[in-house]
């Protein structure tokens, strides 16, 4: 089986590095976002898809298309569409292009795009600032084989332990995820002034070569690029997300735009079926997941990461009260502001019980 190469995948009007600045600045207050200009391009089944709103449907075998960004990635939505898993439905993805992580979850809180797949930290401060999305399936997991992130230095850096991180840079894909949080909480335990640490914005695909050329001493790379610095000559892995919090906080849901899951409900249940049988498709076969993977990013299978998600894609409590813990203690959101039960549904997950 093989699979389509991101330039493979119909890509159309993407935002230009400035216009993307321009609108992550905008984001800043969740509200007043203009049109991103996204005008995805739907798959040739995907008749009456328009762009800038889901598609509706008007007759029988009319697809509802829901946007999605077409990134580089290990994600769950690319291999349901690869294995096969939205045959049958109504439903189909309408990739939109490349999007930076960063914008992903305000993108989805303004219904620019009707899914996407970031971090907890991010959905609970999108809602706590009015945005209009829920998270409906829970996605990776931490294993201790297979962690959600992992963190390198270089192996003449002298740093090997938490202390020996002040006065550095560390390089991670975005403030505000799983990265920050989990980090300064670990650093903090171990007396560490987060205060004389240097963060910096870096996308897991550059982060490798950015810590070799010494732009940043320590880096927190995501799989499937973490793997790459994994076999890095000069580098050495200090740390796992597993290392740091027992996988707690490595729960990588999927999100959906609160207009499109109350206009199109089949549609997320769709979504989020497929999502669910796709993930327990990699649990299963890792090896071949990892196969696909290294073709849609066209990275050497040697160097991909695997991945593992929790089963069926059923959402539980405590990762996400983790989060809210650690955004209330780091004053990000007012305490009480943000309750588990408004972040998520396993309404549409036919694996939930009920």
């Amino acid at each position: 089986m093989s699979i389509e190469s991101p330039s493979a995948f119909c890509v159309r009007a993407v935002p230009s590095r400035r216009l993307a600045l321009k609108t992550l600045a905008s984001l800043t207050t969740l509200g007043g976002l203009g049109a991103l200009g996204l005008a995805g391009c739907s798959r040739g089944d995907d008749k009456g898809a328009a762009a800038g709103g889901p598609a509706v449907v008007k007759q029988a075998g009319d697809k509802v298309a829901f946007k999605y960004p077409d990134n580089p990635s290990f994600d769950l939505i690319y291999l349901a569409d690869q294995l096969g898993y939205f045959e049958g439905t109504n439903t189909r993805p309408q990739y939109v292009g490349k999007i930076a992580a960063p914008q992903i979850i305000p993108l989805v809180g303004t219904g620019e795009i009707d899914f996407g797949s970031r971090m907890v930290p991010l959905v609970i401060s999108a809602i706590a600032s009015g945005a209009d999305l829920k998270v409906v399936a829970a996605g990776g997991k931490t294993l201790q084989e297979a962690p959600h992130m992992k963190y390198f230095v270089r192996k003449d850096s002298g740093i090997r332990t938490p202390k020996d991180l002040e006065g550095k840079t560390i390089g991670f894909n975005s403030f505000g995820a799983c990265a920050e949080f989990v980090t300064k909480k670990y650093l903090r335990q171990h007396d560490v002034d987060v205060n004389k640490i240097n963060f910096v914005v870096i996308p897991d695909e550059q982060a490798e070569q950015t810590l070799v050329t010494r732009n940043t001493d320590l880096a927190i790379i995501h799989a499937p690029f973490s793997g790459r610095a994994e076999n890095a000559d000069q580098l050495v892995r200090l740390w796992s997300d597993f290392d740091l919090d027992g996988g707690l906080g490595g729960m990588a849901p999927y999100s959906a735009h609160g207009k499109f899951i109350r206009e199109h409900p089949e549609a997320v249940r769709d979504v989020v079926t497929a999502l669910a049988k796709a993930g327990n498709w990699v649990n299963a076969n890792p090896e071949e997941a990892r196969k696909l993977v290294a073709k849609r990013i066209n990275m050497e299978l040697k160097n991909v990461d695997r991945f593992a998600y929790v089963d069926d894609l059923v959402i539980t409590e405590p990762p996400i009260q983790y989060y809210v813990d650690i955004l209330q203690s780091e004053g990000k959101i007012p305490a009480g502001k943000v309750a588990v039960k408004e972040v998520y549904t396993n309404e549409f997950n036919p694996y939930a019980k009920t």
